[in-house]
């Protein structure tokens, strides 16, 4: 199965993990990067356009993106970076035989409910990403780390500044 299988939301939410076994973790390994106690200027934001689901592994590699931009421009101490979304919606999936003459194996299996293989987070539009505080000076940097980010999502996004 192809990630863009799973990039619009087409079904009920799946999130009760009390009923279910075999899920995975979040591959996210920190929400919030940067220096958090200090008070910054501005803020320029990841906006999302269209309604749909981001995968776990999409959210941290967008997080790696725009770390790395920020620290290497601006300095760890010099920003604050946050995710916003958390990923509870289990994508569930009906793996395939891939071996010769499988199709005789998965004929009886019309319907098939499918195991948890990852978790996604549910965007709606015109919902935040991700977050960047920066002073004014490093404005332009944070706004080059978001369009890094924004390359590693399914959907358009948009980059909007405003001040603290």
């Amino acid at each position: 199965m192809k990630a863009a299988d799973y990039k619009y939301k087409k079904n009920m939410a799946y999130t009760r993990r009390k009923y279910m076994g075999g899920i995975p973790g979040s591959k996210i390994v920190k929400f919030t990067m940067g220096n958090t106690s200090k008070d910054f200027s501005h803020r320029v934001e990841l906006v999302n356009i269209k309604d749909v689901q981001i995968r776990h592994n999409a959210l941290e590699s967008a997080r790696i993106a725009a770390n790395r931009v920020m620290e290497k421009f601006v300095g760890r101490d010099n920003f604050m970076l946050k995710i916003v979304p958390y990923p509870h919606q289990i994508i569930r999936e009906h793996k395939r035989v891939n071996v010769a003459q499988a199709d005789r194996f998965q004929e009886g299996m019309k319907k098939a409910y499918g195991k948890p293989t990852f978790v996604a987070a549910r965007i709606s539009s015109k919902q935040t990403i991700i977050v960047a505080e920066v002073d004014k000076r490093n404005v332009e940097h944070a706004k080059t780390a978001l369009k890094r980010a924004s390359a590693k999502f399914p959907s358009p996004c948009r980059i909007v500044v405003s001040e603290i």
